[in-house]
C-alpha cells in the first residue's frame, strides 16, 4: 500500500508499534504482580487455619551478636502460624504510631520476646487506642505478662524503612517495624527477621489483635486488561486512520479515463 510507505506513515507505524509494545510490557508486569499477590493471599488464607509449628523451624536463627538481625525471612514462612516460648522484655517495648484499625488511628505494641538461648522475636501484641488526653500523652498500654510464656502468632515480614524514633511521655515510638533498624536501635538482642502478630488469646495479646488483610490482587488483574486493551486500541486506531486516508486518496484521484477524455465542446 503506497500510503503506508510514505515517510509520515512509516514514522507513525513505528511510534504505534513502540507504544503498543510498551503497553504490552506494562500489562505483563501487572500480571506478574497479580501472580505475586495471589500467592501471598494463598499463604494468608492458609495461615488462618493451618496448624502452628515452632517458630525456630521456619525462621532462620540469628547467628551474630546483640544488635544484629538474622537471615532474611523465607517467603514460605510469611503469614504462617507459629508458637514460641520465651520471656517478654517490657524494657525494650516500642509503640508503632499511626496505625489504623476500624478507622481509628492508634498504636501497635511491639514487645521483644527473649527465648532460652537469648535470641529474640519482636512480637506485635496488638493494637491500642491513643490517649484521650492528646498526642503528647502516652497511651495506656496493657502490661506484658511476666515469666515464661508460650504464644501463638502469625509471621509478618519485616517492614521497610528506619526506626524514626521519638520519645513521648516516657514511651519510645517508631513508624515502621523494620527488624534490622529496630535490632540496631535496641542494641541488646540478636533478633529474628520478620516479626510475630500475636493471635487472639495468646499471653500478652491486647484486646484488638492485628488483622491480616488480603493483597488487592484483582486491582492488578484489572490493570492487565487495561494495558492490553490500550495496546490493541493503539494498533486498531493506527489501522483505522491509515485506511481512512488511503480511501480518501483514492476518492480524490482522477481516473485514467477522465484524464484522457477530450473536452466537450
Amino acid at each position: 500500500m503506497r500510503t503506508l510507505l510514505t515517510p509520515r506513515w512509516l514514522g507513525l507505524l513505528l511510534a504505534a508499534l513502540a507504544l503498543a509494545a510498551t503497553m504490552v510490557f506494562l500489562g505483563r508486569w501487572q500480571l506478574h504482580r497479580y501472580e505475586e499477590r495471589s500467592a501471598i493471599n494463598d499463604r494468608i488464607h492458609a495461615g488462618e487455619t493451618g496448624a502452628a509449628v515452632p517458630a525456630d523451624r521456619l525462621l532462620p536463627r540469628p547467628a551474630d551478636g546483640p544488635g544484629s538481625v538474622g537471615p532474611a525471612l523465607p517467603d514460605d514462612a510469611a503469614w504462617r502460624r507459629v508458637t514460641v516460648t520465651g520471656t517478654y522484655d517490657s524494657a525494650g517495648e516500642l509503640l508503632v504510631r499511626n496505625r489504623t484499625v476500624d478507622s481509628t488511628v492508634g498504636f501497635e505494641v511491639i514487645t521483644p520476646l527473649v527465648t532460652a538461648d537469648g535470641t529474640t522475636f519482636l512480637v506485635d501484641r496488638g493494637w491500642i487506642p491513643p490517649s484521650p488526653k492528646g498526642p503528647t500523652v502516652a497511651p495506656s498500654v496493657p502490661a506484658a505478662p511476666t515469666g515464661s510464656v508460650t504464644i501463638t502468632a502469625r509471621v509478618h515480614p519485616s517492614e521497610s524503612g528506619g526506626t524514626d524514633t521519638v520519645q513521648v511521655d516516657g514511651r519510645t515510638e517508631i513508624r515502621r517495624v523494620a527488624t534490622g533498624p529496630v535490632a540496631r536501635f535496641l542494641d541488646k538482642y540478636a533478633v529474628y527477621d520478620g516479626y510475630l502478630l500475636a493471635v487472639d488469646g495468646s499471653p500478652g495479646a491486647t484486646s484488638q489483635p492485628i488483622p491480616v488483610d488480603d493483597e488487592n490482587a484483582w486491582q492488578n488483574a484489572a490493570y492487565v486488561v487495561q494495558w492490553w486493551l490500550f495496546a490493541g486500541l493503539t494498533l486498531f486506531g493506527f489501522g483505522y486512520l491509515l485506511r481512512k486516508e488511503h480511501l480518501e486518496g483514492l476518492a480524490g484521484t482522477p481516473t485514467e479515463a477522465s484524464r484522457t477524455a477530450a473536452p466537450v465542446a
